[in-house]
C-alpha cells in the first residue's frame, strides 16, 4: 500500500470513488455526481495546510483522504475537518486505517491541535472507525440534512492532538 499526496492525474479516481458514497446513500450530504474537473476547482483553493492523500495499491487507487481547514477565520487557525473514501471493493481490508494514520501524521504536520469529524448518524462503521483513532463524539445535529426524502442527524467527533 502506498500512501501519497494527490497529483491532477488523480482526479477521474477522486470523483469516481466519491460518486460511490453519494450512490450508496448514507454518507455524504451530496446528492450530484462530481466530475474530474469538480475536484480539479476544490484542489485550486486549496490553502497550503489543505491536501488530499492518496491510498494506491498495485491495482490502482482504492481511496482517499481529505484535510481541510474547519474555517478561514483566525480564530479556527488550529482546527481542521478530516474525512476518509474508499471504493467499496477494498473495505475492511484495512486500507482506511493506513490512510487514516497517514491523514493525521500530516494533520500533526500542518499545526493543527484539532480535528473534527462530521459522520450521517446512520453510518455507525465510520462513527466506530474515527472512534478506534481517539475521536469522541461531542455532539449530534438533528435533522440537519434531508436525503432520499428523509432527515438525516450529524454526529460531530473531535479529537485533541496534544503534540501540538
Amino acid at each position: 500500500m502506498l500512501i501519497r499526496r494527490y497529483t491532477p492525474k488523480d482526479f477521474q479516481a477522486i470523483a469516481e470513488i466519491y460518486n460511490e458514497a453519494i450512490i450508496q446513500g448514507a454518507i455524504t450530504m451530496d446528492c450530484t455526481p462530481q466530475s474530474a474537473e469538480d475536484v480539479r476547482s476544490l484542489t485550486e483553493k486549496f490553502h497550503h495546510r489543505e491536501t488530499i492523500l492518496m491510498a494506491e495499491q498495485d491495482e490502482g487507487v482504492v481511496g482517499w483522504g481529505i484535510i481541510k481547514r474547519y474555517s478561514d477565520r483566525p480564530g479556527y487557525n488550529f482546527c481542521c475537518e478530516t474525512s476518509i473514501y474508499l471504493t467499496f471493493r477494498e473495505t475492511r481490508k484495512g486500507y482506511g486505517s493506513l490512510l487514516q494514520k497517514a491523514l493525521l501524521q500530516q494533520v500533526m504536520e500542518f499545526g493543527y491541535h484539532h480535528v473534527v469529524a462530521k459522520i450521517l448518524a446512520a453510518n455507525s462503521g465510520s462513527i466506530a472507525f474515527h472512534q478506534r483513532f481517539g475521536f469522541e463524539i461531542v455532539g449530534v445535529q438533528k435533522e440537519i440534512g434531508f436525503l432520499q426524502g428523509e432527515w438525516c442527524d450529524v454526529v460531530i467527533l473531535q479529537l485533541i492532538l496534544s503534540e501540538n
